[in-house]
């Protein structure tokens, strides 16, 4: 099997592992915070907001650090630095005695972390440019079912054993994807990386002083803030819907989950379509039907209606954020490639961030509808922004590459 390929298939497995791992306990945290003795109400939410949040916060400053550190000493190094501080950290968590060792160590899990980027940054380095979609589709798949399957496989074994328990297997899990990566990860050099002299600040200069670039940046902080400001209301959403069916539980189980089991089977369909099609047509797409997607939330008249609109919603979403993170890699030099995932990881974190943020603002003061209004109008935006200023250099290149070879076989 080829290095790319046996890299790619490695890194899925531990990403999908990683990932479950830690979304087991994060959907339950306000019960594991009572744990700790927070038994108020008020003081329950204020501490549950702050250490859901608190790894985000450190993760927008961290991310990048160590997406620098990726191009002078190695990319596999920071892979595996990655998932073992994500491990250590969980043991830190599961020891927690009260809520404010919680939240610190919650916070130090950002900062030591980033294994997400660190593995898109190994993946982009390691995968031929003709496979560079497919590569880093198949990697969201391996984010998106470990964040759907957690959650579920969490709630069962929180029964069982209790939730402090669940921060313990969570490490094992970690530990266990850092020897397989140590084992059987290849990094292929492609230059004197110890010769590297970027800095953060020079990559995010290098980011918003190139014109394409500067498009992908803003496309991926505008499209996670349109994202993010719905889904942690979507259970308010669906409580509008009054019902009598009878599993209505189950039903709505389905509804959330329903996205992100299209979002694994789709991401590396987009990606197989951009290193065939190139990106900018496909992103146009899956901007477009993501926006015309949420804005009809507002029309379905049931919850079965609504879960095959969330299949259709998932399903475009699929295409988006891998494909903003595999033109950033094609489009960056070698010498910052890792340097400049991170920063685009970090620009997703910090939309990320700020999504909740807004869209408990409107829906507070506007009504939920108009969440879904705005996060639509911020999708089309950024598919109007593709299509008016970005250029895909990359897929013309293969056009003309291929052209040159046609040509060349013609003349045999």
């Amino acid at each position: 099997m080829e290095i790319w390929k046996k890299n790619l298939y490695v890194l899925w497995g531990t990403q999908f592992l990683a990932m479950i791992g830690m979304n087991l306990v994060v959907p339950f945290l306000p019960f594991y915070i009572r744990e700790l003795g927070v038994t108020n109400p008020n003081e329950l939410a204020r501490w549950s907001g702050l250490t859901f949040a608190g790894p985000f916060f450190t993760s927008v400053i961290a991310t990048p650090f160590w997406g620098t550190m990726g191009d002078k000493y190695g990319r596999k190094a920071m892979v595996v630095r990655a998932i073992i501080g994500l491990g250590i950290s969980q043991i830190l968590i599961g020891f927690s005695q009260n809520v404010y060792q919680l939240l610190i160590f919650r916070m130090l899990q950002g900062a030591i972390s980033g294994f997400i980027a660190a593995a898109l940054a190994l993946v982009s380095t390691s995968t031929p440019r003709e496979h560079i979609g497919y590569s880093l589709g198949v990697l969201q798949s391996a984010t998106a079912g470990g964040t759907m399957l957690g959650p579920a496989l969490g709630g069962f074994l929180a029964d069982i054993i209790g939730y402090r328990e669940i921060f313990f297997i969570t490490a094992t899990l970690c530990f266990i994807g850092g020897f397989i990566i140590i084992k059987q990860v290849h990094e292929v050099e492609h230059l004197d990386q110890s010769q590297t002299k970027q800095s953060v600040i020079n990559n995010f200069k290098f980011m918003f002083t190139n014109n394409q670039l500067r498009i992908v940046a803003i496309t991926i902080v505008l499209s996670q803030i349109a994202s993010l400001m719905i889904e942690p209301l979507f259970a308010l959403f669906i409580e509008t819907f009054k019902t009598t069916i009878r599993y209505v539980s189950t039903l709505t189980g389905i509804t959330i989950a329903i996205s992100g089991i299209f979002m694994v089977i789709s991401s590396p369909w987009w990606g197989r379509r951009n290193d065939r099609l190139g990106f900018k047509q496909n992103l146009i797409i899956a901007l477009t039907g993501t926006g015309v997607a949420y804005s009809l939330h507002m029309f379905v008249p049931n919850i079965t209606s609504l879960i095959f609109l969330r299949a259709g919603l998932g399903f475009v979403r699929g295409g988006i954020l891998h494909a903003l993170y595999s033109i950033t890699s094609l489009i960056s030099p070698e010498e910052r490639k890792s340097g400049m995932i991170g920063v685009a990881t970090s620009l997703t974190i910090f939309g990320n961030m700020i999504g909740p943020l807004a869209g408990g603002f409107i829906a507070g003061n506007f009504g939920l509808n108009n969440v879904f209004i705005i996060n639509s109008v911020l999708f089309l935006i950024c598919s109007v922004i593709i299509w008016r200023f970005f250029k895909d250099k990359h897929h013309t290149e293969k056009m003309i590459t291929n052209e040159i070879k046609v040509v060349e076989f013609g003349n045999e």
